[in-house]
């Protein structure tokens, strides 16, 4: 049995649109100079990973987020559309206010984890999960035993992504917390046999992840 692979789930770093709290979904918008910093801050960990292949949303701010660590490991980011933010519809580009002034009972409801769609024409969470693990899943081919992939994605995205590789009923996928711009996931294969076939090792991290004893030692 080979070392098991592991899975980077890398949110982008902030830009002008986080800054002002607006719902970012497709539209193309680059990093702001604190999400250029946070992505130069992260990549210099996440290199100690010595990951073998990145992958990325051909959005913008997720192109900038990768490019520093490509950099450092000598690496080409594979951009992949199927790990795209969830595609909002109407309510791309408004404020929270904005938001809840003109669709306060429907935000409330998509915002509990309902799987409805955003900006009435928006994706559903299942469908976005979809997508992303299958991206994952091709990238997945050209990893070898003990070999990292980062992914380099969006927040909402990433939390379906990940709820579904760990094969979370989708009604709990909320239980996962909203993903702070540029910090990870971390999934690690379960060559057990035994469960889903990841395990979550870190969610929503800033810090490099550390080897875990058992529960009881």
């Amino acid at each position: 049995m080979g070392a098991p692979r592991k899975i980077v789930f890398w949110r982008h770093g902030r830009t002008p649109w986080n800054a002002e709290q607006r719902f970012q979904g497709q539209t193309d918008i680059d990093l702001d100079e604190v999400g250029t910093g946070q992505a130069l801050r992260a990549a210099g960990m996440l290199a100690t990973l010595e990951p073998s292949m990145i992958i990325a949303s051909d959005l913008l701010r997720a192109r900038a987020t990768a490019e520093p660590l490509a950099r450092i490991l000598g690496l080409e980011v594979h951009l992949d559309v199927g790990l795209r933010e969830t595609f909002a519809g109407e309510w791309e580009g408004l404020t929270r206010p904005e938001l809840e002034s003109g669709y306060g009972e429907l935000l409330a409801t998509w915002s509990s984890g309902a799987d409805i769609r955003p900006g009435i024409t928006g994706e559903t969470r299942r469908e976005v999960a979809a997508r992303m693990a299958a991206a994952v899943e091709r990238a997945l081919v050209g990893v070898g035993a003990g070999q990292v992939l980062v992914v380099v994605t969006h927040g909402g995205a990433a939390r379906a992504g990940i709820g579904q590789m760990l094969e979370l009923p989708a009604e709990h996928w909320a239980v996962l917390g909203v993903l702070t711009n540029c910090s990870w996931s971390v999934l690690v294969e379960n060559l057990s046999g035994h469960g889903p076939s990841w395990r979550l090792q870190e969610y929503n991290a800033g810090t490099l992840p550390e080897a875990a004893l058992a529960d009881d030692r």
